[in-house]
């Protein structure tokens, strides 16, 4: 029996980081660990140090302080003597996943951009899924992104059940999904979704990745926990980062620590070997209580604020900071944020809900890791208030903020919905978006306009439903010769209205009640056509490049709307 020193030690964090497990098969009785070491810790030496189930020579009460990993540590007489490791997290994750854990087929088709009224040809491709309570298959909306078709192909059948879309956070890239088959159902294990998993603790990532058509499971470890770009929505939310090797195809499948799920694996690193990312519990239970509460996807929230560091000594002087303050500083507001109600630039933000905010914009999380302050406010419900702190002017104020999700002015992604477009005399007018900026390649950023391409970056909107309307593309006919050169501008006014949006755009053309209809254009650029013969263009245009409309669907119904409404209103 060793001494409680002795066994102190070896149960020391220090300790139990550098043990890995012997190169010899385990004799069948487990180590003595002093009571004093906390529970997760145990979780983690124990996992560490034991590969396989083993028996105990001593007397072992199974059950009693069992936890997900099937760990029962024995107290007898305040000091725990005899531990049954029953099962490994591989092993549980192996048992679990084939009853939980399906294909998904996706049939997608992604619209093109520089030509909006039609969409490229579809594509097949597929990703992974799991089942959760409420009868529905959580996976990444990435995975069924565009979708047309989407089919669920369950563990050892050959056959394949059509889904539904129930739910898609594409910020947060994950989706609902919902079977109406009862043959599906039988004997699938729903999926309970577990913690945040501390550093160094094992996962085991369950899916479909290349390389075959049956299921596959990869063990690896916790590397990291932090908020992460997320690539599909192009959004910073917390994600956790493990050594285990995630790769196409693997998207959608849960990563299970014990009997739980730890997240869903989404994204690996370009380059890099065994670097993957898994979304954490508390972002998929965001998505799905707010499914859940509303009928549909409600967003992640934002102050709607730009904020700078104050590391520097010297800046922090100049904004009247004492010693002991610490936080960031405001240098842009969103004007469609409540934030734009209370804030200035210049403010200093001090805390978050009581939460200090240090001056790279971090706070405390977990033992001594530290998160930026940006993921205590993106687990905000919609509509709700924070309280924040701030200096302003060296004096110090309390102000109570709702947040809500907020849309940029140049929309990040659009998917799931057809672009909006509209023709008048072989001009195409469509809202600048992000999407447009990518069909310039994968380089886009050096390759599209450099002006839209800042726009898109950098600029905020002043008012709700504004876009940033361009002029895409000029098809030619006689009634717009020499005009061919004038794409790829924004389009500010029009007879000297200016513009709001697209939908805007296209009201103030059709209702033209001049004999010209005039276009101001960035960099001063002028348009101005016979509005008469532009209209009877606009119908030989379209019929020789084979377009069915003029406007996109959108755009037709709001101007139906619009006319009903003011023959409601006449009458």
């Amino acid at each position: 029996m060793l001494s409680l020193r002795a066994l102190r030690r070896l149960s020391s964090p220090r300790t139990a980081r550098l043990l890995s497990p012997p190169p010899l098969p385990l004799p069948p009785y487990s180590r003595v660990l002093p009571h004093s070491a906390p529970p997760r810790h145990l979780r983690r030496f124990l996992a560490s140090s034991f590969c396989s189930a083993a028996s105990t020579a001593g007397p072992v009460h199974e059950g009693v302080g069992g936890d997900r990993d099937g760990i029962a540590p024995l107290i007898v007489d305040g000091d725990l003597e005899l531990v049954r490791y029953r099962e490994t997290s591989a092993y549980a994750a192996i048992d679990l996943a084939l009853d939980s854990v399906v294909k998904v087929f996706t049939v997608s088709s992604s619209p093109n951009y520089f030509l909006p009224w039609q969409n490229k040809s579809q594509r097949e491709t597929y990703g992974s899924g799991f089942v959760i309570p409420g009868r529905r298959i959580l996976t990444n909306a990435h995975v069924v992104a565009d979708h047309t078709f989407v089919l669920v192909r369950k563990h050892g059948s050959p056959t394949k059940y059509r889904a539904e879309i129930q739910a898609v956070g594409h910020e947060c890239d994950l989706a609902l999904l919902t079977v109406e088959s009862e043959e599906f159902w039988e004997g699938m294990h729903f999926l309970e979704l577990g913690d945040i998993p501390f550093l160094q603790e094992a996962v085991a990532v369950v899916g479909y990745p290349q390389g075959g058509d049956n299921i596959s499971v990869t063990k690896g470890v916790v590397s990291r926990v932090e908020p992460t770009q997320y690539v599909h929505g192009a959004t910073q939310l917390m994600a956790i980062q493990i050594d285990a090797a995630i790769n196409p195809g693997n998207s959608g499948g849960p990563a299970i620590m014990g009997d739980k799920v730890a997240g869903v694996a989404f994204q690996n690193l370009a380059g890099a070997e065994n670097i993957g990312y898994i979304i954490p519990v508390p972002v998929i239970k965001h998505f799905i209580a707010g499914v859940e509460e509303s009928g549909k996807y409600v967003g992640f929230c934002s102050l709607g604020l730009s904020c700078q560091p104050t590391e520097n000594a010297q800046l922090r002087e100049y904004f009247h900071m004492t010693p002991e303050m610490t936080g960031v500083l405001i240098s842009k507001v969103n004007p469609l944020s409540d934030a734009y109600r209370v804030l200035k630039k210049d403010d200093i933000v001090l805390a978050f809900d009581g939460v200090p905010i240090a001056n790279d914009g971090t706070v405390h999380f977990r033992n001594r890791e530290r998160i930026t302050f940006d993921h205590l406010v993106s687990m905000k419900k919609p509509n709700e208030t924070a309280c924040l702190r701030v200096l302003r002017n060296g004096v110090e104020h309390e102000f109570s903020i709702t947040v809500k999700p907020l849309q940029p002015l140049v929309p990040v992604h659009q998917f799931d919905k057809l672009p909006s477009y509209y023709i008048f005399a072989g001009l195409v007018f469509v809202p600048l978006s992000q999407p447009y900026l990518h069909e310039y390649g994968e380089d886009w950023y050096n390759t599209s306009p450099r002006r839209l391409c800042e726009r898109a970056l950098r600029e905020l909107p002043k008012r709700a439903g504004e876009q940033l309307v361009i002029l895409s593309q000029v098809l030619m006919d006689d009634i717009s010769a020499g005009y061919e050169r004038l794409s790829e501008l924004q389009v500010k006014k029009v007879n000297g209205v200016e513009v709001e949006n697209l939908k805007h755009l296209c009201r103030l053309v059709e209702e033209c009640t001049e004999e010209s209809v005039r276009f101001d254009l960035d960099d001063e650029r002028v348009v101005v056509l016979n509005y008469q013969q532009a209209k009877v263009a606009t119908s030989r245009i379209l019929q020789r490049h084979r377009i069915s409309s003029p406007m996109s669907v959108d755009l037709f119904d709001d101007l139906k709307d619009d006319a009903e409404v003011n023959v409601a209103c006449s009458s």
